[in-house]
């Protein structure tokens, strides 16, 4: 602990700002300093409680004779911008989040941080923070939201997009928007916001059994004080992320990824915690457990169930102890055990939301890789939420520069069943920001052709998704992958079961294309999303704002 920082003649003027702002003397120089990144914001109901939460927090670490620091960190709801180009900001709210907790962690010197944090890019910026600034944290989540109720039917966020474009009147809209999200909480399906939840308990950064915690339970309360009193030992034991995060634990976050089918969007974000970590992790890791690890998680989309039923059917700790055989068990866990330990006291507990590796609810698994010429460097599927119809196509490309221009086309009829929508310009330098495609995906779902049309783009899309839907093709436009070279016309093939998407056409043809092509200018000229178009790692990396000098750091 940093007590020498707050002691002595030279600490005066670090003192008499923290006397200033309401701490005493005693406090100032004998207790440890735990800042408290409160990610609070009113306009999002996965964000909006975590006032109360973040208070239960600070009451811990006070019960145990720590410093609460609150300082509030940037936070966005991606639902505000859904269809809206300013959607491609919320990849780059990722390194923005963890800029930020950085910059205040390290001027006021705090020996440990318990954060508070429930949404997307949000949460994961918080683990990307952790991992940056390796002092012991913890992270408090928000938990989910309570399901919707409509017409005698359990409905959730993603439904009142589908009813909007299925052609639902604007007093049906009305209706459903008073009941599709009844409390406080992240929307309650396998989106990326639960998805990163969940893998904090995972990647040892939250505390056992508690990320699944619906907001709307009051025991969220209870444990968010438990993690308050935690972070006080934990900062006296010195664990740090580094310690508790090995390359074996990553692994495990893979595996349970796979398990429950989780957004695509971990992928990014678990590449993005190895380099931070300096730990050697690529996209074949991903492929080995695709084919080991099949789904065993019933959650929407790929299932009919909430994350609500998903905590109180076991949560997390049933789905580790479900996978207990294929994980790495010796690494460590939250508590200074191991998780051998700590899964040797969880019951298993099987049942309609949580199924056994004997009895997945699919053979496949929640994640897949794909390659080809389209994307040699690898693209991403999630197989349990596309129909059979689909898994196997051999369409003609329709392309577009960007996501609005495919969905106009979708609006006027211009695609038909058996077509491959193809999207580029949209990836982490083209976009830039590397976009998630909600207008164009929902467009589909509401009209009815996400089982007999595929589409493919260097963009990313949403873990409430479903289809065909092929994102993150690397090379991406912008660098001059081959997405890039599509043209209309040009025949494709998806085969998802065979892990392939491919461009039908000659290695002669291409190099023709490639003479005629011209990279576009950046989009953005200034701010930083130019900032992060010119120093983001492609896809199959993380596409975070990371030094490339890392290379040379990797040790595992």
């Amino acid at each position: 602990m940093s007590q020498e920082y707050w002691n002595g003649a030279q600490a005066a003027h670090r003192r008499v700002m923290m006397k200033a702002a309401g701490y005493s003397d005693g406090d100032i120089r004998k207790k440890p300093h735990i800042g408290v990144p409160n990610s609070y914001m009113a306009g999002s109901p996965g964000t909006a409680h975590l006032r109360q939460i973040t208070e239960a927090v600070k009451e811990g670490i006070w019960a145990a004779g720590g410093v609460p620091v609150e300082f509030g960190i940037p936070a966005t709801c991606g639902n505000i911008a859904n269809g809206a180009e300013e959607l491609k900001y919320e990849q780059v709210g990722r390194d923005i989040v963890a800029m930020s907790i950085e910059f205040v962690t390290r001027v006021h010197n705090f020996d440990g941080l318990v954060m508070t944090a429930s949404c997307d890019n949000i949460i994961a910026g918080c683990y990307l923070a952790a991992m940056r600034l390796d002092i012991p944290t913890m992270v408090v989540t928000g938990g989910s939201m309570q399901p919707g109720q409509y017409c005698g039917k359990t409905v959730v966020e993603a439904d009142l997009d589908a009813a909007r474009f299925s052609g639902a009147s604007e007093e049906e809209l009305m209706e459903m928007e008073d009941n599709v999200c009844p409390s406080f909480g992240a929307c309650p399906s396998m989106g990326t916001a639960n998805t990163m939840q969940m893998l904090g308990e995972v990647l040892n950064l939250v505390l056992p059994g508690t990320s699944t915690i619906p907001a709307s339970d009051n025991a969220k309360l209870r444990k968010a004080r438990e993690a308050g009193k935690y972070a006080v030992e934990l900062v006296k034991s010195g664990r740090r992320p580094s310690q508790l995060i090995t390359r074996e634990v990553l692994m495990n976050a893979i595996m349970f990824d796979m398990a429950v089918a989780g957004s695509t969007n971990a992928v990014l974000h678990i590449l993005s915690f190895s380099y931070e970590l300096g730990i050697r992790l690529t996209l074949e890791d991903f492929e080995k457990y695709a084919e080991e690890i099949p789904c065993i998680n019933a959650v929407v989309p790929s299932g009919p169930y909430t994350v609500v039923d998903f905590h109180y059917a076991g949560g997390v700790m049933n789905v580790m102890k479900m996978l207990e055989s294929k994980l790495f068990t010796e690494v460590p866990g939250m508590y200074g055990i191991s998780w051998k330990e700590m899964l040797a006291k969880v019951t298993p507990r099987e049942n309609e939301v949580i199924h056994s590796l004997e009895r997945p609810l699919f053979q496949e698994p929640g994640l897949k890789i794909l390659r080809g010429n389209l994307s040699p460097n690898g693209a991403i599927v999630r197989p349990t939420a596309v129909y059979d119809e689909v898994k196997y196509m051999r369409g003609k490309a329709k392309v577009f520069d960007g996501d609005r221009a495919a969905f106009e086309a979708i609006q006027a009829g211009e695609i038909v069943p058996g077509d491959i929508i193809v999207i580029r310009y949209e990836g982490c330098k083209g976009a830039p920001g590397m976009k998630e495609l909600m207008l164009s995906i929902d467009a589909l779902i509401g009209l009815g052709l996400h089982k007999s049309v595929g589409l493919i783009s260097d963009a990313r899309f949403s873990g409430f998704n479903f289809g065909a839907i092929i994102g993150h093709v690397s090379p991406e436009a912008y660098d001059g992958g081959n997405i890039a070279l599509v043209e209309n016309g040009d025949e494709i093939v998806i085969d998802i079961p065979g892990g392939e998407v491919s461009l039908l056409v000659s290695e002669e043809e291409l190099q023709e294309r490639r003479k005629r092509w011209v990279c576009p200018p950046l989009k953005e000229e200034k701010g930083c999303l130019n900032l992060f178009a010119r120093l983001c790692r492609p896809a199959e990396e993380g596409g975070a704002m990371q030094p490339w000098d890392l290379d040379a750091k990797f040790h595992g």
